[in-house]
């Protein structure tokens, strides 16, 4: 798998584009505004892309700033070069008073690979956003957090072919009383992907986030692992959905998982693109009745070995 296309929707809203040059599109009720501009230019290692931050700053003044919900960042010129436009978001934020869902990174593999994408320390973000509702983010290269407290934050998500420990460590430590649905893609080693199940253990002993519905722990080379200490994790027990999708899930990882505690009070069980067999997946189907259960596009074990969906 790899991210080929960009977002047509967005926390609900139907994503509309931004074009750099170009006059402004007349919309028809709320939508996320997308701005993206791409430019290879290693110039701009050092910093953010200037010519991303003017024209961004032209189309910010041109649309009614303070009625914008939903905002979409793509390329901010070559993603593996510049730095993401934290500064200049947070900058904005006495202009976009009424942002409520942020995705930082809606970039293709084309653009730039997920590993390579700058980001940054995001903590900034949630301080200059405190009715943030929504942040959604892509890459990790130079990613940061630190423990934060957010009144308002109902969904987080981090998109990444390997998500540092220490991110995850910063999120397990933010408090975060709203907080329903939590998507960490932790990926591989070799990307920097050097999450454990222990640093996972206050998340998944339900002490933290007294809302969580929704937990995807996806795109894991450690998925077998994660999948047995959910077996018996507390966390399990209030879900509504358990997205355990794109990672390297075999038949003895998915056994452990359901030789746990019950699962048939779950809505939606995400399995999709793992290494099942096609027996033992019918399998996880039959024995959890009344469950949306998804064991779709299960892959064959390479010469090499297993890989998650999205790694560099």
């Amino acid at each position: 798998m790899s991210f080929s296309s960009h977002a047509t929707t967005f926390a609900g809203l139907p994503v509309v584009e931004l074009e750099a040059g170009e006059p402004l599109p007349d919309v028809d009720g709320p939508v996320a505004w997308r701005y993206s501009f791409w430019d290879y230019d290693d110039d701009d290692e050092e910093g953010l892309s200037e010519a991303f931050a003017a024209e961004f700053e032209r189309l910010l003044g041109g649309i009614d700033a303070a009625a914008v919900r939903a905002l979409v960042i793509g390329s901010w010129g070559y993603a593996a070069f510049a730095d993401a436009p934290i500064a200049q978001l947070c900058a904005a934020a006495d202009r976009l008073t009424s942002l409520e869902a942020l995705f930082l990174g809606d970039i293709t593999s084309e653009e730039c690979e997920a590993s390579w994408i700058r980001q940054g320390d995001i903590t900034p973000l949630l301080e200059a956003y405190p009715r943030l509702r929504t942040l959604r983010v892509r890459g990790s290269a130079g990613l940061g957090l630190s423990p934060v407290r957010h009144e308002h934050l109902r969904s987080l998500a981090f998109e990444s072919g390997g998500l540092p420990a220490e991110v995850v460590r910063a999120v397990l430590d933010s408090e975060l009383p709203q907080l329903e649905h939590l998507e960490l893609w932790l990926g591989v080693r070799n990307y920097g992907g050097d999450i454990t199940v222990a640093d996972l253990e206050a998340l998944l002993a339900g002490g933290r986030f007294p809302a969580l519905r929704r937990l995807g722990l996806r795109n894991a080379e450690i998925a077998g692992r994660i999948a047995a200490a959910l077996a018996g994790a507390p966390v399990v027990g209030r879900l509504e959905e358990l997205d355990l999708s794109l990672g390297v899930l075999d038949d003895g990882g998915a056994e452990a998982l359901l030789a746990g505690q019950p699962l048939t009070h779950l809505r939606r069980l995400d399995l999709h693109h793992n290494f099942l067999s096609p027996q033992f997946a019918a399998r996880v189907v039959e024995e959890l009745p009344g469950v949306d259960v998804d064991v779709s596009q299960q892959q064959a074990e390479e010469r090499w070995g297993r890989y998650t969906a999205v790694a560099e």
